[in-house]
């Protein structure tokens, strides 16, 4: 249990990828503003490729530079997936069915700008170029000025290049499971002081799943008598907003579920205290990965059997600002708790098909519910235009559209009064 630089950091990801060839795909996603290797490890049974039905999960740490905790622990996390593989049959399963993403630093040059370690704040949580990137995404609620960082950008571009469920990104400076969104206005309730995504339900589970596993982050104490947690979770915008975060782009851009988890009141602890940071979390962060199954998963297919990527698949009554979309190989996968949903697929321009599903807790079997939708009247000619979301405040349109809408109704009502008068 020690610190690892970079070129430390280097070489103990090519030892393992070098040890377990066939378990793990070793790549750099971009490189840093001093020209740092931004490095991810991928575990699973299928690790250099995407596979069919086989959801990916991703870890991200050390984003502000000066936070170290979950650097190191992601390094003892890789070293026990490998050696637990074939030996552990839940590991086992898990590494089977998953393909897990894991990138130990995305800050690597603010942590080495890092001279002093101190528990509270050093200019080391910024990049090279003093820029915070967890305030440096584009942002679902207001125009976020920040001009996007190499960093920051190889980020989107990863998660615009995988079919990613479910993520963390692992902070430090407090004891909590954090959850979208982290920025808000009177749509998701901003006026109430929380600001709630159409997945609340399932976000307040999988930031519980990780605090009750932790052996310490359930008790909701936090790091000083003035701030408590209850159950050791937060709504982010109830803790404090910002602007340009990262789990809000994973949500609305990504269709990928992360929570913000702070790992430690110290942002640089000793090194002879991180033998207890990795028991405290161990349990927690494979728990954690499991909700990746939850839900539902399927394929949407022509009459042929291709795949239609581009198709819209979304529970009713919880829509998404972006809509959720079929990767290229016309898959979809929603995390839903248990319970019975009606699905709607749509293909742009076709009828959409709706399917009422009963969700089960499907984790511990280790693949979400299968359900897959054919559409008969689509030929393989046919394909529905790419669709990207653009880059704007999405909920800021949506609230000027809401706006719009009340005088209208104000005028309908005073028409109305005013026929009713007169006749």
């Amino acid at each position: 249990f020690k610190y690892h630089h970079t070129e430390e950091l280097e070489e103990y990801l090519r030892g393992v990828h070098a040890a377990y060839p066939s378990l793990t795909h070793l790549h750099s996603i971009g490189r840093s503003v001093e020209g740092r290797d931004l490095w991810v490890l991928v575990l699973g049974r299928f690790p250099t490729h995407h596979k069919i039905g086989i959801p990916e999960f991703k870890y991200v740490a050390n984003m502000h530079g000066d936070e170290t905790v979950g650097r190191e622990i992601l390094l003892h996390l890789i070293d026990f997936l490998v050696t637990s593989y074939g030996r552990d049959p839940v590991i086992t399963r898990l590494l089977n069915n998953t393909r897990i993403h894991i990138m130990p630093t995305m800050n690597p040059d603010g942590f080495e700008a890092t001279k002093v370690p101190d528990c509270y704040y050093t200019r080391g949580r910024y990049n090279r170029n003093g820029q915070d990137l967890n305030r440096n995404f584009p942002d679902a609620f207001e125009n976020n000025s920040a001009n996007i960082q190499p960093e920051t950008r190889a980020v989107m571009d990863w998660i615009k290049n995988e079919t990613f469920v479910l993520s963390a990104n692992l902070h430090g400076g407090a004891l909590v499971a954090s959850y979208t969104f982290d920025n808000g206005n009177p749509v998701t309730g901003s006026l109430k002081g929380y600001s709630r995504s159409p997945d609340d339900d399932v976000f307040i589970h999988l930031a519980k799943t990780y605090s009750s596993n932790h052996a310490s982050m359930y008790k909701g104490t936090g790091c000083d008598n003035r701030q408590t947690f209850p159950e050791g979770i937060t709504n982010g915008y109830s803790w404090y907003q910002l602007e340009g975060g990262m789990q809000d782009y994973n949500y609305v851009w990504g269709q990928c579920f992360e929570i913000t988890l702070e790992l430690s009141c110290c942002k640089y602890p000793p090194e002879d205290q991180l033998g207890k940071f990795w028991r405290d979390n161990k349990v927690a962060l494979i728990e954690y990965i499991k909700q990746v199954h939850l839900g539902v998963k399927g394929q949407v297919t022509d009459k042929n059997g291709n795949p239609i990527p581009n198709a819209i698949v979304e529970a009713k009554g919880r829509p998404h600002i972006c809509p959720y979309r079929t990767n290229e190989q016309g898959e979809y996968f929603l995390l839903l708790l248990p319970g019975t949903y009606v699905l709607n697929a749509t293909v742009p321009g076709f009828k959409s098909m709706l399917k009422t599903v009963e969700i089960a807790d499907n984790t511990g079997n280790f693949s979400a519910l299968k359900q897959d939708f054919s559409f008969p009247e689509v030929s393989d000619q046919i394909r529905s235009r790419v669709a990207s979301c653009p880059k704007i405040p999405l909920y800021q349109e949506l609230t000027r559209a809401s706006a719009a809408v009340k005088p209208t109704v104000h005028i309908l009502v005073l028409v109305t009064i005013m026929l009713v008068i007169f006749k």
